[in-house]
């Protein structure tokens, strides 16, 4: 029990101290940035040895359900989570003590902004079609291409960025190097408008004859397609966990709502159509927060997390958008303001059902995993449904 309080306090400081921090803007964003470090949320998921905190991924949902509930900014909330699963998580497991002593110090003293440079625009979520290449040279590589969509590229210090470093390979041909944003050749085009999530800048990275050193290579040549298959887990387990927590403060403001406002004589919570919308997100609500503490289970016992990191993004980005639109709903004409809390919930709930993969793409990795494992090889060798 003492350890159930200490994790219900971890969440509790967290939403105490993100209602305090400020709104985000181009000005002000490395200062929160900062604020946010010193309050220790960077710490997690980086091992005590390298700086961190050593703490659980149970203790990570918990401050992050937290900070979600209490930050109004769900673009701020995701970019913090961002760095920690797909630049700290990665630098920790599979760069040298070199690297991690490079990196990781101003990574958790929120003096680095970091990117996770994945995506192209003719490639999409099949990464196996990247065409981002690395050409071995003299103690080092050279890359040329460009990635699209980068979450915090146009303002990124580093980047990890993924390339083709022997075509023929397939799988085993891609490699993860760390960019620096003072590299020659690497160059961060401004920031795209977008619908949601706007304190996070996205926009596209372009390498033109930009010169690596070998030591900034993650893991050996090659590693590359394992590297992203174990950072899209951590992060498709973890990414939405500051959402769950909003639909905690949706949920409040919208019983709340529904208990105070009055129409035709009665609480609008009378009418039954509103009631089974605030039944749904409470429900929702509730499955959320138990993908949570599954993902969090699965990934403190270092079992597989592939399947479910699946679900649980999928289940979490579709759960937050449809409570938007009910919290939108319940509010009624308020809701449709522009810069009202359920327009801006709408508006950024919509990007969670694209960004780590599409819905689409995480249907497609729990069935081809389902039927996968229900497959048996016939007397022939070959695989069959049965």
């Amino acid at each position: 029990m003492h350890y159930k309080s200490q994790i219900n306090d971890l969440g509790s400081d967290a939403k105490s101290f993100a209602v305090t921090l400020p709104n985000v803007t181009a000005k002000n964003l490395r200062g929160v940035w900062q604020t946010i470090a010193e309050f220790g949320s960077f710490d997690f998921a980086v091992p005590s040895e390298f700086g961190g905190s050593g703490r659980t991924a149970q203790e990570f949902c918990s401050h992050f359900l937290g900070f979600g509930e209490g930050c109004r900014d769900n673009g701020l909330a995701m970019a913090v989570i961002s760095q920690i699963w797909t630049m700290q998580k990665p630098l920790t497991r599979f760069g040298s003590s070199q690297v991690k002593a490079a990196y990781l110090p101003k990574l958790l003293a929120g003096e680095t902004l970091s990117a996770f440079a994945l995506t192209e625009l003719q490639a999409g979520s099949d990464a196996l079609a990247l065409r981002t290449r690395a050409d071995r040279v003299e103690g080092g590589y050279v890359l040329n291409g460009s990635k699209a969509f980068v979450g915090m590229g146009p303002i990124c210090d580093i980047a990890i960025v993924f390339a083709q470093t022997n075509p023929e390979k397939g799988r085993w041909g891609l490699s993860a190097f760390v960019v620096h944003a003072e590299d020659k050749g690497f160059i961060r085009h401004p920031a795209q408008g977008k619908l949601g999530l706007n304190s996070v800048p996205l926009g596209e990275l372009e390498f033109r004859e930009c010169h690596i050193p070998e030591d900034r290579r993650l893991g050996p040549e090659g590693a590359g397609a394992a590297i992203i298959q174990t950072t899209l887990d951590w992060e498709r387990c973890f990414i939405l966990t500051s959402q769950v927590g909003a639909m905690r403060r949706q949920l409040a403001e919208c019983a709340d709502f529904a208990a105070t406002r009055n129409l035709f004589g009665q609480s609008i919570s009378e009418f039954q159509s509103v009631a089974n919308r605030i039944a749904d997100m409470r429900v929702r609500l509730e499955t959320c927060e138990l993908m949570l503490e599954r993902a969090a289970d699965l990934y403190d016992a270092e079992k597989p997390l592939t399947q479910f990191a699946a679900m649980a993004n999928l289940h979490i980005s579709e759960a937050f958008l449809s409570s938007s639109l009910d919290a939108l709903r319940t509010h009624g004409g308020r809701g449709y303001l522009a810069g009202t809390p359920a327009e801006q919930d709408a508006r950024d709930a919509l990007g969670g059902v694209i960004y780590s993969g599409t819905s689409d793409i995480q249907r497609q990795i729990i069935a081809k995993m389902e039927i996968g494992q229900r497959s048996k090889p016939n007397k022939l060798g070959d695989s069959t449904n049965g």
